[in-house]
């Protein structure tokens, strides 16, 4: 893929980096330039007062240059799913940049638009579905009261209870599911996540499934958790989910607060891009010794694990993927998890002490209570797939789309 160029379109990408899907779109285009040599442009957003609404910003990070769209704070529900001004910025980078391929992550705020763009350019589309923002107009199948909406297949007509305005929402999917027309080829990091969506009316018969990587523990990552563990033999827990009913917190705490017991450690990760995440929660009913951990980078991930025995993941929604889960079964370290869609498909994963979505405390406390009499220092890291293997991956995938194209294209 040497004289190939990608634009890649994300809602947020380096130096405004957040959530699991931008981790992904970050290094597969990073280890696409490094394994394959391709050329990757990329087309992002930010929300910035201080800057000129819809005026491109160019910046680069690790050789990829990327385009930002600076995007107002208050837009109508339709400029969510369908901006005309950032359809025409996108297509106009389009003209200058004149890629081989669109590979499109989270485009929410973004809009669709882009792939009509694209098509009329005679562009190849890759859609990699992340989340269920195509189906879904809370984007995660999340009811208003927190709770997993369950839908499978996904059917508007049973949204009435969660969208503000059904008319708008349906029309949004009504939308969505026309500009699926102009996408070649669909990925999904799950199987769950595929049929979920292609049941659902979406793109079917274009999806394959094409499972993310991680980052794999590095150069004396396994000497520094020996050495963490020889020094002070607590148990040590750790916990991304943030204080989030949807990610399993009040389950978390409830499991703690029963466990008839104090000699352990957790760590509760903040993720926010602020540090407030924690501030205004009691945690004076956990016994243990509890800890909140800064928001770590990629390079910094080596150093989280170290620290933690068990990881626990106990989101109560059906999840497309669950990177923190590989990230540490490559590492050696068990993981304590809910039955929560795609996260579960993985060779580790143990279905009759998988926790069942909405049970109660006491099914993480028997779990928990094991935890403690296991040999943490015996377990074998798993193989997992690394960010180069998906990057290599997606070459092979997308390979024969960008061959059509040019063998289609008039000689010039």
């Amino acid at each position: 893929m040497s004289d190939i160029h990608i634009l890649v379109a994300n809602v947020f990408f380096a130096p405004y980096s957040y959530g699991g899907a931008t981790v992904v779109a970050e290094q597969v285009a990073r280890e696409l330039v490094r394994q394959t040599s391709a050329r990757v442009s990329v087309v992002s957003m930010v929300q910035d007062d201080s800057l000129v609404p819809y005026k491109p910003i160019k910046s680069q990070t690790g050789g990829i240059v990327n385009y930002i769209i600076n995007v107002p704070r208050h837009r109508s529900y339709a400029e969510l799913y369908d901006n005309p001004q950032v359809t025409q910025i996108v297509a106009r980078l389009m003209d200058f940049l004149d890629p081989d391929l669109l590979h499109a992550h989270c485009i929410q705020d973004m809009g669709a638009g882009i792939f009509s763009a694209a098509k009329a350019r005679d562009i190849p589309v890759i859609l990699s579905v992340h989340d269920f923002w195509w189906l879904c107009d809370r984007q995660f199948m999340i009811k208003p009261d927190q709770s997993y909406c369950g839908q499978d297949p996904i059917r508007i007509e049973a949204c009435r209870g969660c969208v503000d305005d059904f008319s708008a929402a349906r029309t949004r999917r009504d939308y969505l599911l026309a500009q699926a027309a102009h996408i070649d080829l669909v990925t999904y990091p799950s199987r769950f996540a595929l049929e979920l969506s292609e049941n659902s009316g979406f793109a079917p018969g274009k999806g394959v499934v094409w499972e993310n990587g991680v980052r794999l523990p590095g150069p004396g990552f396994f000497e520094a958790q020996a050495a963490r563990r020889a020094r002070d033999g607590t148990l040590s827990f750790g916990f991304l989910g943030g204080p989030s009913q949807i990610k399993g917190w009040p389950l978390l705490r409830r499991a703690f607060s029963q466990l008839d017991r104090q000699d352990y450690r957790l760590l509760l990760v903040d993720g926010s891009l602020d540090g407030t995440w924690w501030e205004d929660v009691d945690l004076k009913t956990l016994k243990g010794d509890v800890e909140i951990y800064p928001r770590f980078s990629q390079d910094e991930m080596d150093a989280f694990y170290a620290e933690i025995d068990v990881l626990l993941f106990l989101s109560q929604w059906k999840e497309t993927f669950g990177l923190a889960i590989r990230e540490a079964v490559s590492r050696g370290i068990p993981v304590i998890q809910t039955d929560s869609g795609g996260t579960v498909e993985h060779a580790f994963a143990d279905p009759s002490r998988l926790i069942p979505i909405g049970a109660g405390a006491d099914a993480l406390v028997s779990q928990l209570n094991a935890a403690f009499k296991q040999d943490h220092a015996g377990i074998s890291p798993g193989t997992v797939s690394s960010f180069t293997e998906q990057a290599l991956r997606f070459a092979e995938l997308a390979t024969p789309l960008i061959r059509k194209t040019k063998a289609d294209a008039p000689e010039q």
